[in-house]
């Protein structure tokens, strides 16, 4: 760490230089304007004025590239925060599959379009504004849609409704459009810490928690999509169980909905009574995947295996739901609090 010598230039004014290696790389000259940002803990972030007006770009040379790896780079560069993404064929014109990568990037990303085509070369440009948004805001859409594809999957097992469990299926492109976009402000509140008040928060300090949080969440939307497939997979779209255990398995599916939702508060609130609810509610149904599995009747193998990957799948989603509340305590306990006393 670099330490500088605060002076004193007049009654009232303290100042202290820029180290020059800085001032050449951000372009900053003398009379040129920069942002000051004063954050929590003391700390005051200098950044170049062009830092919030500038809409970066980014190349992506499609020659020596297959159609997956063109996608899953413009799929980086949209995390990365890129206001233009422009994807070049250096010699002869891209390829139809190179097209259709870039097409089918755009259908999963959010405020992404075509500006520009040429039989060389196509532009994309994110309209997403992060004050649009909050990570707060996203992190609750993220649950609340996990959760609605879990309880749309359990239904369609509990009816034996294929069409439920479709729709179940085709939510998962909403969860993860909504997950790559909070990558997207994440990224981008890091690199420019001006933008972490845009996306609701006071300092730069919780974004890898909610990095955390929301690859849990998306992780969550997966274990539902599982419990969907295995709906369309099943003999009658629905599990080889008695109306009492199928009814057991939705009583189980509540109590996961309950831990997943009371985490995300305990983050969003920074509640630390909320994290202790989260842990004692886990320890309280952490037996119920094996006392189900333990009372089900002698039954064929695929039948039970089936029914093992459903209560499979919402154990990992209560677990995650903790680890999500270890994230949210210690977000709660960085914060003055009736617990908590900071010096």
């Amino acid at each position: 760490m670099e330490t500088r010598k605060v002076q004193r230039l007049g009654p009232s004014t303290l100042a202290m230089t820029l180290p020059a290696e800085w001032a050449s790389e951000q372009g900053v000259e003398k009379g040129d304007e920069v942002s000051l940002r004063m954050g929590g803990k003391g700390t005051l972030t200098v950044m170049p004025e062009s830092a919030s007006t500038e809409e970066s770009e980014a190349i992506i040379r499609a020659d020596n590239l297959d159609a997956n790896a063109v996608e899953r780079a413009i799929v980086a560069q949209y995390v990365l925060g890129r206001r233009v993404i422009r994807i070049d064929q250096t010699e002869g014109a891209l390829s139809s599959d190179h097209i259709n990568a870039v097409y089918k990037a755009e259908t999963q990303l959010m405020g992404l379009g075509v500006i520009e085509e040429t039989p060389e070369s196509i532009a994309i440009r994110c309209s997403v504004d992060p004050e649009d948004f909050t990570l707060d805001n996203l992190i609750e859409r993220l649950e609340s849609t996990g959760s609605t594809m879990r309880g749309e999957a359990i239904k369609a097992l509990a009816h034996g409704n294929p069409d439920l469990a479709q729709r179940a299926l085709n939510r998962e492109r909403q969860a993860n459009k909504i997950f790559v976009l909070m990558l997207r402000l994440i990224f981008t509140a890091y690199q420019n810490p001006n933008l972490a008040r845009a996306v609701g928060l006071e300092s730069g300090f919780p974004l890898i928690g909610y990095r955390s949080i929301a690859k849990n969440l998306e992780l969550t939307a997966d274990n539902a999509e599982d419990i969907a497939e295995i709906v369309l997979d099943a003999e009658n779209h629905s599990l080889n169980v008695d109306q009492g255990t199928m009814r057991r398995i939705r009583e189980f599916t509540d109590d996961v909905d309950e831990l997943t939702q009371l985490a995300v508060e305990a983050a969003v609130e920074r509640d630390y009574d909320k994290t202790i609810e989260v842990r004692q509610g886990f320890h309280e149904i952490g037996d119920l995947e094996q006392e189900i599995l333990g009372d089900l009747p002698e039954m064929d193998n695929e039948d039970l295996l089936q029914v093992r990957e459903v209560l499979v799948s919402l154990k990992q989603t209560a677990e995650y739901a903790v680890r999500n509340a270890e994230i949210a305590a210690n977000l709660a306990l960085n914060e003055e609090s009736e617990h908590t006393t900071i010096n």
